[in-house]
């Protein structure tokens, strides 16, 4: 008896996942777009802001290490738990 070849392999595993996953295929399609579907415009945004961010580099000409930066001074917690090595 010959051993199993590649694309026999696939069709089991294919009839596998449809005898015991064919209830949850539907809402896996929909959780697989949704998430497409959110991937993609979070990556338009990023290149929209990206060219927005370049514009305005380019037009002020200044660059972002002119700009300050916003800060507060934090002392540490002599008492603080997370700080003790």
């Amino acid at each position: 008896m010959a051993g199993l070849q590649g694309w026999q392999l696939v069709i089991i595993i294919l009839l596998a996942i449809l005898l015991f996953a064919a209830p949850k295929l539907p809402a896996m399609a929909r959780n697989l777009g949704q998430s497409m579907r959110i991937f993609s415009s979070e990556v338009k945004q990023m290149r929209t802001e990206g060219k927005d961010a370049k514009d305005e580099r380019s037009g002020a000409g200044s660059t972002a290490a002119d700009e300050p930066v916003e800060g507060r001074v934090v002392e540490r917690d002599e008492t603080d738990p997370r700080d003790q090595r």
